[in-house]
């Protein structure tokens, strides 16, 4: 189907347009971004939150989340989570929490879509080894490497290095939710973020709680008895829901994560329209102004959240058979990281230049976290045979 004129068309205008009408008075507009560090001239058809979107997608390392571990190494079985899959949980679950509070979706899954692109490969076991490799030189710490590559490391454009993202974009990255906070000049640090990115934190944070319980459901490292200990089992109803006990295990699974999920979006939406209304939030400034938290869980869904995470952390995340995962990744890594301190010439020629203007640690790190978990144990076994 052809369009006849160029009056049908929903060009970047009519969009933005669209935002103004529809979205709430807080919301982040796209006509309104602080922009980019290298100005460009505006796109006929999309806003600049969707280039944004589409440049993650895009990006090299956008498909390297394919073959990256969430919890689980990907090829030990088709059905586990990757890196990739996660994130598009969490798009997805963030994008429906904007719908709905009528915020900004575009802006809301760029930030979703990028906030994992600097996970190393073998989870956060890899994350941990170089941050103990780097203690000399500022540690390591993913969300600043999603700056780095956002920034630096995708090389797709003759115009300016990295994606050159839009300002929102990229201060979502900076104050994602971490126990290591980045203060850059750039950023203030005393300024709240937008809350679409509030919302991918949150986000994140219900994607990874209710995947991780199904993924170790289905691993068989914790099972349906396991969980019945937590706060959140009673919560949910599981066990006064007679359909809920007829199902099969992998039907109970997908119920299971189907509840989990759809409780606590709802608890999100609903404390934050509360808090909203409570601190008086009439635009975006009241937003970066505000002096505690918007985007939460409510205080009871706050604890359930709690005990769901010290049920993973006891019986899953510390089961010997992911200990000894992550065990193998540090030695992995660790004998990548010598192996190349020692012979830079192993790294591919642009990794090289790089070491003209940065540290030789920082850029083996570059190049590390960039891998997928085969290539790095393609890379580890050469180094065997040396």
């Amino acid at each position: 189907m052809t369009l006849s004129s160029a009056s049908q068309r929903l060009t970047r205008i009519e969009i933005e347009r669209r935002e103004r009408e529809f979205l709430a008075p807080y919301a982040a507009l796209s006509s309104e971004s602080r922009g980019r560090v290298y100005p460009q001239a505006e796109h006929s058809l999309r806003t600049a939150f969707q280039r944004d979107r589409d440049r993650v997608i895009h990006s090299a390392a956008f498909r390297r989340l394919e073959y990256k571990t969430q919890v689980f190494i990907p090829h030990e079985r088709d059905h586990y989570r990757t890196r990739l899959t996660h994130t598009i949980e969490v798009a997805q679950i963030s994008r429906t929490l904007a719908r709905n509070l009528r915020l900004n979706e575009d802006l809301t899954e760029a930030v979703a879509l990028v906030h994992d692109l600097g996970h190393t490969p073998f989870g956060h076991a890899g994350e941990d080894v170089l941050n103990d490799l780097l203690k000399d030189h500022d540690g390591f710490n993913h969300n600043y490497q999603s700056l780095r590559v956002v920034d630096i490391l995708e090389q797709r454009y003759p115009e300016h290095p990295g994606l050159n993202l839009s300002f929102e974009v990229r201060e979502g990255i900076v104050k994602h939710e971490t126990s290591l906070k980045m203060n850059l000049a750039e950023f203030d640090p005393l300024q709240q973020p937008t809350l679409e990115a509030s919302l991918v934190d949150i986000g994140d944070e219900i994607a990874y709680n209710s995947h991780d319980i199904d993924d170790g459901l289905s691993s068989g490292l914790i099972a349906f008895e396991d969980l019945r200990e937590g706060a959140f089992w009673e919560y949910c109803q599981f066990d006064a829901d007679r359909n809920f006990s007829l199902l099969s295990d992998v039907q109970r699974r997908y119920a299971l994560v189907r509840r989990l999920v759809d409780r606590m979006v709802i608890d999100v939406i609903n404390e934050t329209q509360e808090r909203l209304s409570r601190f008086r939030i009439s635009d975006l400034s009241g937003v970066r102004s505000s002096a505690g938290k918007i985007c939460r869980y409510s205080e009871t869904m706050q604890e359930i959240v709690q005990d769901m995470k010290l049920l993973l952390r006891t019986k899953l995340y510390r089961h010997p058979r992911l200990v000894t995962m992550s065990d193998r990744a540090r030695k992995i890594i660790e004998t990548i990281f010598k192996r190349i301190y020692k012979d830079p010439s192993l790294m591919p020629p642009r990794f090289q230049q790089m070491l003209e203007r940065e540290k030789m640690e920082v850029v083996i790190a570059d190049y590390i976290a960039g891998m997928t978990d085969r290539y790095a144990e393609k890379v580890y076994n050469e180094s065997l045979r040396a």
